[in-house]
């Protein structure tokens, strides 16, 4: 009763209520003008068929203009309406251009180092086309001189963090999608806040969509009274809205411009396994040491400037200033590349890294995902590679999340299986992390999960490495996590109950828009 009454009176079931009746009222609004006015009956079936017409010559995923389209055609009113609120994949005008902006700004800082480039190119050619493209399409550079680690859990992580955290000199910029009291953001706070005081310049940018369950409405008021600079990304108000269809869903933890984090773990006590809820809870994540952290940092000052509304901080930083907080030699640890990847273009992105890793594949690619929720144009790839022989490997959760999303995730096993695709469920509990290695070489670890709200909704990072010390960290991981999996077998997809494999043909056919 307490747990019921508890999200009775949050602020998610408040702002929920608020939105439902909004659309609830606009539908019945455009569905009572269209019984009685037949004119405007009309006018609403031709905006259905030009709405449609619109959606096929969009550049965007063809599930997406599938799902659209059936629930257009098959509910024109509602459809429609619906649409009109929720359907666009891209973020309001305003956003749109602030953030084309900050890109443009902080261009100057991003320069990279024609011997680095040149090395990797005499190195593969076919591995630097792919570093040519995230650069070329996120706009962040390859790096040497910057090492790397793996950390397979989140408790790991979480140590290593608090250890830098407390050497910070000059800086720490965070940006999470999750933020939850307890004690590992307890732990954090109270050092930004004794950062804060001594003069070090502390900054969180938080995603309000993300806290909704877990922080109160006004919590940068507490963090700002703190003596902490804090901004917060879409602010969830009881206000119908296409923005609240993106979100942050980035992590990333920057401390003086020379040392990063990144990958799945928020802030939050379960990714450190201090509260139980899904079983064991297995995340992971990178440190990087060196050069390649300032892409983090603009990444970073690039979403302050939007969110702040100056880019004047942007235009004044010189290019290459990691080397004004760090003076000596930083190590030279295989080449480093992050990425950002934002809907506020028509490039995927953090969909195009992955395919890119899987397509020049030759022996092996290992996968970890949370979700397993792909188009078409991943399906015919990973299947692909494991018909050319290549051994592709993909583990998820073994207790899900969200069940339904689960179900979901498990409708594309057997698919995948007939092409010789091997899925693996972890066991012991919830799979967070999202992670390729491929071939002793190439791996990425970072927030983008393989569904459709990652891949073109939100606003997300990785980082791509190249014979890198994590590469090896990263497959070293997925031999041991395979250890403690079950490997689903054809039969088990194919004995599912009828309701079951009902639901999930249902689910798949509204995937792209959950």
């Amino acid at each position: 009763m307490h747990k019921i009454l508890k999200r009775l009176f949050s602020r998610l079931f408040f702002v929920a209520v608020s939105i439902l009746v909004q659309v609830i009222w606009f539908i019945g609004l455009v569905y009572l003008l269209g019984t009685r006015f037949q004119p405007f009956y009309v006018i609403q079936q031709a905006a259905c068929i030009v709405a449609v017409l619109w959606l096929v010559n969009k550049r965007i995923n063809p599930a997406y203009k599938l799902a659209w389209t059936i629930l257009i055609l098959s509910i024109p009113v509602v459809g429609a309406c619906v649409y009109l609120l929720f359907g666009k994949s891209r973020m309001a005008r305003e956003m749109e251009r602030s953030f084309a902006n900050a890109t443009w700004a902080s261009r100057h800082l991003l320069k990279e180092e024609e011997t680095g480039r040149r090395e990797l190119e005499e190195t593969d050619l076919q591995i630097n086309k792919q570093s040519v493209y995230l650069r070329d399409y996120s706009g962040f550079p390859v790096y040497r001189n910057t090492r790397t680690e793996y950390f397979p859990v989140g408790e790991q992580l979480y140590q290593k963090m608090i250890e830098e955290l407390k050497k910070a000199k000059y800086f720490i910029f965070l940006e999470y999608f999750i933020i939850d009291n307890g004690e590992m953001w307890g732990t954090i706070l109270d050092i930004l806040e004794v950062k804060a005081r001594a003069g070090l310049d502390v900054r969180l940018i938080y995603d309000d969509v993300g806290c909704v369950n877990t922080l109160p409405s006004k919590f940068y008021k507490e963090i700002r009274a703190r003596g902490i600079k804090c901004e917060v990304f879409n602010p969830f108000r009881p206000v119908v809205s296409v923005v609240l269809n993106n979100r942050d869903h980035r992590k990333i933890m920057v401390i003086d411009g020379h040392t990063g984090f990144t990958g799945g773990i928020n802030l939050a006590d379960e990714y450190i396994n201090r509260k139980v809820r899904f079983g064991y809870w297995k995340d992971t994540g990178v440190m990087l040491k060196g050069e390649a952290v300032w892409s983090f940092t603009v990444m970073f000052l690039q979403m302050w400037s939007v969110l702040t509304g100056s880019l004047e901080e942007l235009k004044d930083i010189p290019p290459y200033s990691v080397h004004s907080y760090y003076t000596g030699n930083f190590e030279n640890d295989g080449f480093v590349q992050p990425y950002g990847d934002t809907p506020l273009d028509h490039e995927t992105v953090g969909e195009n890294a992955y395919l890119n890793i899987i397509n020049q594949a030759k022996r092996y690619v290992y996968i970890f995902t949370p979700y397993l929720i792909i188009d078409n144009e991943m399906m015919t790839c990973l299947c692909l590679a494991a018909k050319n022989g290549v051994d592709v490997r993909i583990i998820t959760p073994g207790i899900p999340d969200k069940k339904l999303v689960f179900l979901l995730t498990q409708s594309y096993y057997e698919q995948l299986i007939d092409a010789g695709v091997k899925i693996y469920e972890y066991e012991p509990g919830f799979l967070h992390a999202k992670s390729f290695v491929c071939d002793d070489e190439v791996a990425t670890v970072g927030s983008i999960n393989l569904d459709y709200r990652s891949l073109y909704l939100h606003f997300e990072c990785g980082v791509w490495m190249y014979r890198s010390q994590a590469v090896m960290q990263v497959k070293e991981d997925v031999l041991d996590t395979l250890a403690h999996s079950r490997e689903i077998t054809k039969d088990y997809c194919r004995n599912r109950s009828m309701p079951v494999r009902l639901t999930q043909s249902l689910l798949r056919l509204m995937a792209p828009l959950l």
